[in-house]
């Protein structure tokens, strides 16, 4: 297959080219800045994309027969430490991805030869948090900042089920890497023998494994059943408590120093959130369709990530 990822240059884009070129198939990524992307798999090609306006990129869909959607800004920002949620980096925040989504959805409208799938990433904060609700793909949204986030994201992508694109629309929760994303400031931590709960510990973190993100991505493209939305989650979701002790198990490393909810709200504002909420979410519509998880529980995927980088 030729597969177009828009935002292939990021944590995920990158292992889903790896994966999707090593089993065969054509990937073309689009990108901001094409020419500072190196390391990628051999015949890959990266075309320069403005996420707003269907430019010389648009006529390669007319030989594409999937497009995955993956563009938005980084929630916490490109540093080590969070990025207060002023109110411009959450227009800039809403804009990278409705923008992306309107622009792609124009693209196949003008093209001859529609893709055959459409991967439209998202988030489970879509559900809003909570400690005791345990929340599938059929619930309901929630009605903070990170829901209608969520609600626009999705929507934006919407009209493509009307030209026959069979669409999915991906909820990612805490996706783990060492390569970036949330795993490294969580270890930083631990490395410096300081590791502890944050806040109360008891908000619950959704997670994956990098490999069965990727690995439940193909999965999904290959599967003329996933339709709709379906949540990229393990399925054994933990506490943040319990997130920090599978951390200090591994690594060999204490879990004392717990770090105050009230000093990260003042050091970071609404942004702290990420951390000092959560939601238990689980992967229902991806355990029906038959995925098998790679790592199913916190401590396979740790120990992996930590034996072998990625």
């Amino acid at each position: 297959m030729r597969i177009m990822i828009a935002g292939g240059s990021g944590l995920i884009g990158r292992r889903l080219t790896t994966l999707l070129t090593a089993n065969g198939d054509e990937v073309l990524i689009l990108s901001r800045f094409p020419d500072r992307i190196t390391g990628l798999p051999a015949g890959v090609r990266a075309l320069q994309w403005d996420g707003k306006s269907a430019q010389a990129w648009a006529k390669e869909i007319e030989n594409i027969d999937v497009i995955v959607n993956l563009t938005g800004e980084n929630l916490s920002g490109e540093g080590l430490l969070p990025s207060r949620w002023t109110k411009e980096r959450k227009e800039r925040l809403l804009n990278s991805r409705v923008d992306s989504g309107k622009v792609l959805t124009k693209a196949i409208e003008m093209a001859n030869h529609k893709p055959s799938v459409f991967v439209q990433a998202s988030g489970i904060g879509y559900y809003g948090v909570s400690q005791e609700k345990t929340f599938t793909e059929a619930d309901r949204a929630g009605n903070d900042f990170m829901s209608s986030l969520s609600q626009e994201w999705e929507a934006s992508s919407v009209p493509v089920e009307t030209m026959g694109v069979r669409r999915v629309v991906v909820r990612n929760g805490v996706v783990l890497s060492t390569k970036g994303g949330a795993l490294r400031p969580m270890l930083l931590p631990y490395k410096l023998f300081v590791g502890g709960p944050l806040g109360s510990g008891k908000q619950i973190y959704s997670w994956i494994h990098i490999d069965d993100e990727v690995g439940a991505i193909r999965f999904i493209i290959q599967n003329e059943a996933a339709r709709g939305v379906i949540n990229l989650i393990a399925p054994n979701p933990v506490t943040n408590d319990e997130f920090g002790r599978t951390i200090g198990r591994v690594m060999k490393r204490p879990h004392y120093f717990p770090v105050p909810g009230f000093a990260m709200q003042l050091a970071f504002g609404e942004v702290a959130a990420m951390v000092l909420e959560g939601q238990k979410v689980i992967p229902q519509r991806l355990i029906e369709l038959g995925y098998t998880f790679k790592f199913p529980t916190l401590a396979e995927a740790l120990t992996d990530l930590l034996k072998s980088p990625r």
